[in-house]
């Protein structure tokens, strides 16, 4: 009996983006036609086709998409009338396109002619082609245009909408497609972590739909790679609150007023040099403990909420310093449930109601004797009671001093 068979790593594709154009080709105006080259280590192993299509450039975009190709003169016919304006259907199935980006075909070779891997693709070319004025147009099945099967099932994955038979219709002004393609993001990455891309089992569930991956959440513990990506966060959070609090003293903050501080709820920004010390004393502890291989379990709301804090930066470092999260996750196990930042804010705390502070229509709900307080059974909200332990039994030494003393 045969089960999943690993064929290929994600991680060792890249893709290369290539337009060119005559500086003074009067055909280039508002229809440009890129090519997206796969590499798996350094070997094609695919390619996409795209046409961008700017309305306002165009004069007649439909006349200037008909001489391009067959399929982008099917395309132009469907969705702009003779005029060149936008026909009334389109109009009435995306928010504010402008412009068009139409995917003419895709080829991928052997393994990697994988949904995951095509909507993936597909994302990338409307990250860098697209912006929220742009409705992606993607080829279904019956199209039957080279990968039309792989495109459909792409535009599926990443919400698009039917568009008859023939196409889908991605509508980038709108908050679903970017939300499905950090999905499919996360489930790409998965994949590479745990050995590859997979054939799946046809007796098994589809091989790319997404698992529920904390059913049973006692089961459920933080991978070495997000503890060591969340102690990062921590130790950077710890450093800005520490300058923050020299500086500041006891100085009041304003609503304009930026950093560490200033992003914590209003309610805080009377607090003195004191309050400021401990708080920063709290990303020390929650890394403290991450360094010595404790369980993380915020004992405090100052703790609570530097721990959303650092799970929020977390997520950013990943996105934003991905070189620096790759050497400090170096040698470590690969595990793939790494960075489920999701995961962290629904299992590592026993509420949320710390988040309720910034609400500004909420105001007074740190009030222990507010109804609305006594009546959601609320705790330690008000920021001089933000550093008295949850459990007394297990409260931090109160004469541990700080570290940066």
């Amino acid at each position: 009996m045969g089960g999943p068979v690993v064929v290929a790593d994600p991680a060792v594709l890249e893709v290369e983006f290539r337009h060119v154009h005559r500086l003074l080709d009067p055909a280039a105006s508002g229809v440009q036609r890129w090519v997206v080259e796969v590499r798996a280590g350094g070997e094609r192993v695919g390619a996409l086709r795209a046409a961008r299509g700017l309305f306002w450039q165009a004069g007649n975009l439909r006349e200037r998409l008909g001489d391009e190709s067959p399929f982008l003169a099917a395309v132009s016919a469907v969705l702009l009338s003779p005029d060149g304006s936008f026909s009334a259907e389109f109009e009435a199935a995306v928010d504010m396109a402008n412009n068009v980006l139409v995917v003419e075909e895709l080829e991928l070779d052997g393994p990697w002619a994988d949904p995951l891997v095509a909507a993936s693709l597909v994302s990338s070319v409307i990250d860098r082609l697209t912006d929220n004025g742009f409705a992606v147009i993607l080829p279904r099945e019956a199209a039957g245009v080279a990968g039309a099967a792989l495109l459909d099932e792409a535009g599926a994955l990443l919400a698009g909408e039917d568009f008859g038979d023939d196409l889908r219709i991605i509508d980038t002004a709108l908050a679903a497609p970017e939300e499905a393609a950090h999905r499919v993001q996360r489930l790409l990455a998965e994949r590479s972590r745990s050995g590859g891309l997979t054939r799946p089992d046809p007796a098994t569930v589809d091989g790319w739909e997404e698992h529920d991956d904390y059913d049973d959440e006692e089961g459920w513990s933080l991978t070495a790679q997000t503890r060591a990506v969340l102690r990062l966060a921590l130790e950077d959070l710890a450093a800005a609150a520490w300058a923050e609090a020299a500086a500041l003293g006891s100085e009041a903050l304003t609503a304009k007023a930026a950093g560490l501080f200033a992003s914590l709820p209003r309610v805080t920004f009377y607090q003195d040099a004191s309050w400021r010390r401990q708080m920063a004393r709290t990303f020390d502890d929650l890394a403290g403990d991450l360094e010595a291989g404790r369980d993380l379990v915020p004992g405090c709301t100052g703790e609570e909420m530097a721990l959303h804090l650092a799970i929020a930066r977390a997520e950013e470092l990943q996105q934003d310093r991905p070189r620096l999260v790759a050497d400090t996750v170096q040698g470590l196990a690969a595990d793939p449930y790494d960075f489920d930042w999701e995961a962290c804010s629904d299992l590592l705390f026993e509420d949320h109601d710390v988040l309720m502070l910034f609400d500004s229509k909420l105001d007074g709900i740190e009030d222990g004797g507010s109804e609305v307080n006594q009546a959601l059974g609320m705790v330690n909200l008000a920021p001089r009671d933000w550093f008295s332990p949850f459990d007394p039994g297990h409260a931090r030494d109160p004469h541990r001093g700080f570290r940066r003393d």
